[in-house]
């Protein structure tokens, strides 16, 4: 009933070789956000630590305290709107790094869905007389087990879905209500 010693070292093989390339696809995208990550905190850094700079000679330059509050006021909403952008641009990169996360995770799946569904019709192939039984159950179980990943990341798709469109939506909705209390 079960495949040749070569059909298994060849189904072990590909397993390594797959999951290489995944390892490898991961760490490169992992990398690559890492890098967008850094590169943001760091233009945000500087960014802020010139802003500042400036904002802080501004303040300094007050004469009065009427003047010294219409600057920490008018600082209010570009800051505001800064800090919604940057959290806008830390979005898109989670978001990215768990779309390629997803889409490699599929085509793994695939990737593993093909080699069992070939270990398995080689084996149906091999099979003694009177073992049609095995076989189907093998199969079936393979089926249910396909059935259930497939049911598995539907839900984990919807939920990120939901998740993001949530976070758009309190997004949208902060803006308006923070400008209404920077400008009442």
């Amino acid at each position: 009933m079960f495949p040749s010693q070569d059909a298994i070292s060849q189904a072990a093989r590909a397993n390594v070789e797959s999951s290489l390339n995944l390892y490898t696809a991961l760490t490169g995208k992992t990398i690559e956000s890492i890098e967008k990550l850094w590169t943001l905190n760091l233009t945000a850094a500087k960014a802020s630590l010139d802003e500042s700079s400036a904002t802080t000679r501004q303040l300094l330059a007050a004469k009065d305290p009427q003047q010294f509050i219409a600057l920490v006021t008018a600082q209010t909403k570009p800051t505001l709107d800064k800090a919604i952008a940057y959290n806008g641009h830390l979005a898109n990169i989670a978001s990215g790094v768990q779309a390629e996360f997803s889409r490699v995770a599929e085509q793994r799946f695939a990737d593993i869905g093909r080699q069992i569904s070939q270990f398995v019709d080689e084996a149906a192939k091999n099979a003694p007389p009177g073992s049609e039984n095995a076989v189907a159950i093998l199969k079936t179980a393979f089926g249910n087990a396909t059935a259930g990943y497939e049911q598995l990341n539907k839900n984990a798709r919807q939920a990120v879905q939901a998740f993001e469109a949530n976070i758009a939506s309190a997004a949208s909705q902060f803006t308006p209500a923070a400008s209404q209390t920077v400008n009442p």
